[in-house]
C-alpha cells in the first residue's frame, strides 16, 4: 500500500528526491479526454514483431466474411432457376454449393484463430515480463506511491483484456466493417430502393456509438482501477491475516471488502447498463429497417417488379449482416477497455527508472577527495512532496567513518537515522551534499557498481517465497556456494536453518511468516554479510532478538565488522558497543561524535537516550 506520511518528522523514507512526484492511478474522470485509437497505437512496438501473421489472419476473416455473403447469390440464383424450374438437381446442386461455402467459411475461420493463437501469447507474455522488469527498475518512491494491487491487476487483468482485444475486436472491427461495405454494396447493386431502407439507421446508429464510447471510456476506467484497489485489500489481508486475527477484525476486514466490492459490483452494472442501451438501439434499428424492406420487397414482387429470387438474395444478406452490426456494440466496449488498460499499463512503463549507469553528477565543489572509508559531506535531504515551510529531514550532515571503522549511529525517533543510512545505496539521491566511499563521490557510479559495494541490512527484514539458502545467497554474487552459505549462517547465529525439515532447502513461504521475528532477522542480517562487502550499512539488525542470540550475534558480528567499513544504526548500548565511534544525530544534523565512554561523559541527550528512559526502540528514521 502507498505509504501515508503523518508527520513532517516522520517523512516517506523511500521517496527518491531526484525523481518527480509519480503520478497516482488516473481516475475515470481524467481518462475521458483521452483517445483510445492514442492509446492503442502504444501496443505497436509489441505488436510489430507479429504483424505478418496478424495480418494474414486478418485477410483470411475478410475472406472468409465474403464468402459468407455469397451464399445469399447462391439462393437467388436456386429460387429464380432450379426452384422456379422445378428442377431437383439443380437444387441438390445448390445445397452442394451451400454445404461448400460453409465449410469454407468454417474453415477460414478456424485458420484465422490458429494463426493469432500462439503471436498474441507471446505478446501478452512479453508485455508482462517488460512490466516485471520495469517495476525492479522503479525507485524506491515510485512503489510507495503506488498500492500494490493496482500494481498487479496492469501485470494480470489489463493484459489479459489487451491479449482479448488483439485477438478479437482488432482483427473484428476491420472485418466487419469490411463485411457490411460489400455487403450493402451487393444489396444495392440488388435493388437500390430496397438498399436505402436498409440504410435508414445508419446515421442514428453511428451517432449511438460515438456517444457510447465516450461514455464507457470513464466507467470502464473506473471499473479497472476499482479492481486494482480490490486487489490490494485481498493482499493486505492475506499478509496481514495474523494482525486480522489477533486483534478479532475480520469481521470489519470482511465489510470493508464487502462495500469496496459493493462499489464495484455498481460500476459493472452501470457499464451492463450502457451497453444495453447501445445494443437496445444497434439491433433494433436495423432489424426495424430489415421489416420495412421486407414490406417494400413483398411489394415489389406482388407488382412484378422484383423477382422473388432477388427479395431472398437481399433479406439473406441483410441478415448476414446482422451479426456484424450487432457485435459494433461489444466490439467497442472491448476496445475501450483495452484503451483504458493501455493507459494503465504505460502509466507504469512511463515512469522513470533507475537506469544502472544513471548518475546525478557531483555535488558540491569537488568529485572526489583524498580521504578513504564512508563521508558525507554537507548533505541535505529533503523529500519532494514535504511541505515547504517544512525543515528538511537531514541538514548539512558532515561525517567521516575511516576505512575499516565502525560507527555507530544514535538519536532519537525521527531524527533521521533510516534515512540517512537510505542514501548510501541511493534508495534516494541526496537533495545537496555528496557522499563518498573511498573518495568517490557515489552520485557518479553506476547503481549496480555501487550496490556490489555496500550491503543492506534494514530494521523489518523482508524474506521472498524461496528456499533459505536462496534468500540468504541473494547477498553473494553468482559464484557464491555452500562455504558462503555456512559462513553467513554462523555469524548470523542463524544455525536453526539446518534443523528445518529441508535444511536450507527448505522453503520460507511468503514474506518469511513461516519463522520467527527474530529468525526472520538473523537470516537478513546473513544475506548482508554473506558477500563480505566493502562497506555495510545495518539498520538496528539486533532488534528481534533474544539477550542470549543477541550476545552470540554480536560476538561473530565483531570479526566481520573487523574486516569492513560500517554504520550500524543502534538503539541498544550493547549494539553500540560493537562500534568503534558514535555519531548522535540530532534534529537531522550530526550533534556529536566520539566513542561511547566519551559521549556518556560529555553529551546530556546521549546518555539519556542510552539510559533507557526515552523509547528508542520504534523508527529510526
Amino acid at each position: 500500500m502507498a505509504t501515508t506520511r503523518a508527520t513532517a518528522e516522520e517523512p516517506d523514507q523511500n521517496q527518491d528526491p531526484e525523481q518527480p512526484p509519480e503520478p497516482a492511478p488516473r481516475t475515470a474522470r481524467q481518462a475521458e479526454g483521452r483517445s483510445a485509437v492514442r492509446s492503442l497505437l502504444r501496443l505497436w512496438p509489441y505488436v510489430r514483431p507479429v504483424r505478418a501473421r496478424l495480418s494474414v489472419a486478418a485477410a483470411v476473416a475478410i475472406v472468409a466474411s465474403c464468402v459468407g455473403l455469397v451464399i445469399p447469390l447462391v439462393l437467388k440464383w436456386m429460387v429464380d432457376g432450379p426452384v422456379a424450374d422445378r428442377d431437383p438437381a439443380g437444387v441438390w446442386l445448390g445445397a452442394l454449393y451451400l454445404l461448400l461455402l460453409g465449410l469454407a467459411e468454417a474453415l477460414l475461420f478456424g485458420l484465422r484463430r490458429w494463426l493469432v493463437a500462439r503471436p498474441l501469447a507471446g505478446v501478452e507474455a512479453s508485455m508482462r515480463a517488460d512490466l516485471y522488469r520495469h517495476l525492479q527498475r522503479l525507485p524506491v518512491a515510485f512503489h510507495d506511491r503506488w498500492a500494490s494491487g493496482q500494481l498487479l491487476s496492469r501485470g494480470t487483468t489489463d493484459l489479459m483484456l489487451l491479449r482479448m482485444f488483439l485477438a478479437f475486436p482488432l482483427t473484428f472491427l476491420l472485418v466487419n466493417g469490411v463485411t457490411i461495405l460489400v455487403g450493402v454494396i451487393i444489396m444495392l447493386l440488388q435493388d437500390w430502393t430496397l438498399g436505402l431502407v436498409i440504410l435508414g439507421p445508419a446515421v442514428p446508429v453511428i451517432v449511438t456509438c460515438v456517444a457510447f464510447e465516450r461514455r464507457y471510456a470513464a466507467v470502464a476506467r473506473l471499473a479497472q482501477d476499482q479492481v486494482g484497489d480490490l486487489t490490494t485489500v485481498v493482499e493486505e489481508s492475506v499478509l496481514g491475516i495474523r494482525i486480522i486475527k489477533g486483534f478479532g477484525r475480520h469481521r470489519s476486514q470482511a465489510r470493508a471488502f464487502r462495500e469496496l466490492s459493493r462499489t464495484l459490483r455498481g460500476t459493472e452494472l452501470r457499464k451492463a447498463r450502457l451497453l444495453s442501451a447501445i445494443w437496445g438501439v444497434i439491433i433494433t434499428l436495423p432489424e426495424l429497417a430489415i421489416g420495412a424492406a421486407l414490406v417494400v420487397g413483398v411489394v415489389q414482387v406482388a407488382d412484378g417488379t422484383l423477382s422473388a429470387g432477388t427479395l431472398v438474395a437481399f433479406l439473406s444478406t441483410a441478415l448476414a449482416l446482422r451479426w456484424p452490426v450487432d457485435s459494433i456494440g461489444f466490439l467497442l466496449a472491448m476496445s475501450q477497455e483495452a484503451a483504458t488498460a493501455t493507459e494503465r499499463y504505460f502509466e507504469v512503463m512511463d515512469a522513470e527508472p533507475e537506469g544502472a549507469d544513471d548518475t546525478a553528477g557531483a555535488r558540491g565543489p569537488a568529485a572526489r577527495t583524498v580521504r578513504g572509508g564512508l563521508e558525507f559531506h554537507g548533505v541535505r535531504f529533503r523529500y519532494p512532496d514535504a511541505p515547504a515551510d517544512a525543515p528538511p529531514v537531514l541538514d548539512r550532515v558532515d561525517l567521516h567513518i575511516r576505512p575499516g571503522e565502525s560507527m555507530a549511529l544514535v538519536g532519537a525517533t525521527g531524527s533521521g537515522k533510516t534515512t540517512l543510512t537510505a542514501l548510501v545505496p541511493r534508495l534516494h539521491e541526496v537533495t545537496e551534499g555528496r557522499i563518498t566511499l573511498d573518495g568517490e563521490d557515489i552520485a557518479t557510479m553506476p547503481r549496480e557498481e555501487l550496490r556490489a559495494k555496500v550491503s543492506v541490512a534494514f530494521e523489518e527484514p523482508t524474506l521472498f517465497s524461496a528456499t533459505v539458502g536462496e534468500n540468504v545467497l541473494m547477498g553473494a554474487g553468482p559464484d557464491a556456494g555452500r562455504p558462503e552459505l555456512d559462513r553467513a549462517l554462523a555469524i548470523a547465529q542463524a544455525d536453526f536453518a539446518h534443523a528445518l525439515p529441508d535444511g536450507t532447502a527448505t522453503q520460507v513461504g511468503e514474506q518469511g511468516l513461516s519463522l520467527s521475528g527474530g529468525q526472520r532477522q538473523r537470516l537478513a542480517l546473513a544475506r548482508a554479510v554473506v558477500g563480505r562487502p566493502r562497506f555495510l550499512v545495518l539498520d538496528d539488525p539486533l532488534s528481534a532478538l533474544d539477550v542470549h542470540t543477541e550476545a552470540a550475534v554480536e560476538a561473530a558480528l565483531r570479526r566481520v565488522l573487523a574486516e569492513t567499513t560500517a554504520l550500524i544504526v543502534a538503539h541498544r548500548p550493547s549494539t553500540v558497543l560493537l562500534a568503534d565511534r558514535v555519531a548522535l544525530l540530532s534534529g537531522g544534523r550530526v550533534a556529536a561524535v566520539g566513542t561511547h565512554q566519551e559521549l556518556l561523559r560529555t553529551n546530556a541527550e546521549y546518555a539519556h537516550l542510552m539510559s533507557g528512559t526515552e523509547d528508542t526502540e520504534g523508527d529510526a528514521r
